[in-house]
């Protein structure tokens, strides 16, 4: 298996954009699509725990706007043609809280890259493991 190939690393950077694009305004149908339609979807937020794209989609309708955020560092490794893990480090503007994202996207026959997981999470200012 090829690990890190440059065409595969930059079709999942392009997904990443997009959807950073649609979370930075709001763009809930955008957001929707990127993520495998399949109740084995899973996404961890900071506040939810969400099984399957609908529990997801309903998550997206009840938000308003997202918190604006810098993004740190992007790291981006592909295993063969078909899977990737994104994994973003970014700062919350004007709380200083630092995020962690982690989007694991699998190539599905048909209808291209979907995110298939999801994480997302804050360390506060008192957490040891914070540089």
């Amino acid at each position: 298996m090829e690990l890190d190939n440059p065409g595969v690393i930059a079709e999942a950077r392009a997904v990443f954009d997009t959807y950073e694009d649609a979370l930075m305004n709001n763009r809930t149908e955008v957001l929707d699509g990127i993520f495998w339609a399949d109740p084995r979807t899973v996404r961890f937020g900071i506040t939810e725990i969400l099984y399957g794209i609908e529990a997801i989609r309903a998550f997206r309708s009840s938000v308003k706007a997202y918190a604006k955020r810098v993004q740190k560092r992007v790291h981006i490794t592909s295993f063969g043609q078909d899977f990737a893990c994104t994994h973003l480090e970014y700062e919350r503007i004007g709380t200083g809280l630092i995020g962690r994202e982690t989007k694991i996207m699998v190539r599905l026959r048909d209808i291209g890259w979907r995110v298939v997981s999801a994480h997302v999470s804050l360390l506060t200012s008192n957490d040891p493991g914070r540089v």
